[in-house]
């Protein structure tokens, strides 16, 4: 189990801020340079089909401003798939796209569709690519992971973060206990485990302090609370937490 608990640091919303008014700023990839300043391990992007954040011109503006790995999320279609193939990213996370959702209000159900996304998976995986997927920490899908073969999931940590804003104190640690066990589960399958969706300064300590996982991919409340300290300051400070809840 890893004493290092990896930041990758999603910056989808730099471009939703660009993208509401045109033009170029802000700059994700300023946005991908300041997260590997302040202690970043990684840079998530999530290419969506209707492009209304990252949008296909800043994959390799991104990859030139840092150099840290990026990871890819994408729907199991065939254009990202290609699109994904052709960039070559150091990791691709197959996760559901709606496109009437504000943003990702689940885990992408591999039991349910996995003569779809198993071609998908293997695609990447020749194209050098560490395929994850973004699911429920549920058993089933769990192991419909395993038997994919593929070496990482990443947890839906969503449902966790709404009972917690909540206030629903037994309906949350319920949940944190599902994901400790999903982690665990994952660990001995030979899977692993990352987590994320929803997660803030105040609600990631107690994932965080979960053993087994090995990376949080955080970004909306980053973005939104650099607004009042600054990107640097803001990412610094959830690193300084997650060390804190790890320790």
């Amino acid at each position: 189990m890893p004493d290092h608990l990896r930041l990758g640091v999603n910056i989808d919303h730099v471009a939703t801020i660009r993208n509401a008014r045109g033009g170029i700023d802000p700059d994700p990839a300023r946005a991908a340079a300041l997260a590997e300043a302040a202690g970043a391990d990684g840079i998530t992007v999530h290419l969506r089909e209707d492009r209304r954040h990252i949008r296909d011109d800043d994959l390799d503006r991104i990859r030139a401003a840092s150099t840290l790995p990026i990871n890819l999320e994408l729907a199991v279609t065939e254009e990202m798939v290609g699109i994904a193939e052709r960039f070559g990213p150091h990791a691709a996370c197959f996760v559901p796209e709606k496109r009437e959702e504000r943003t990702t209000e689940g885990g992408l159900d591999i039991a349910g569709l996995h003569a779809q996304v198993t071609p998908a998976v293997q695609r990447m995986r020749a194209a050098g690519a560490r395929v994850s997927l973004f699911i429920e920490p549920d058993p089933v899908q769990i192991a419909m992971a395993a038997r994919m073969q593929v070496p990482v999931i990443e947890l839906h940590t969503g449902r966790y973060a709404d009972l917690h804003n909540a206030g629903d104190t037994a309906g949350r640690d319920a949940e944190l206990a599902r994901l400790t066990t999903a982690a665990k589960d994952a660990r001995q399958r030979g899977l692993e485990p990352h987590a994320g969706h929803g997660l803030t300064f105040a609600n990631v300590g107690p994932v965080a302090a979960i053993r087994d996982l090995a990376e949080l991919n955080i970004g909306h409340f980053l973005i939104g609370e650099a607004v009042f300290s600054g990107l640097e300051t803001a990412i610094r400070k959830m690193r300084t937490l997650m060390d804190q809840a790890r320790a």
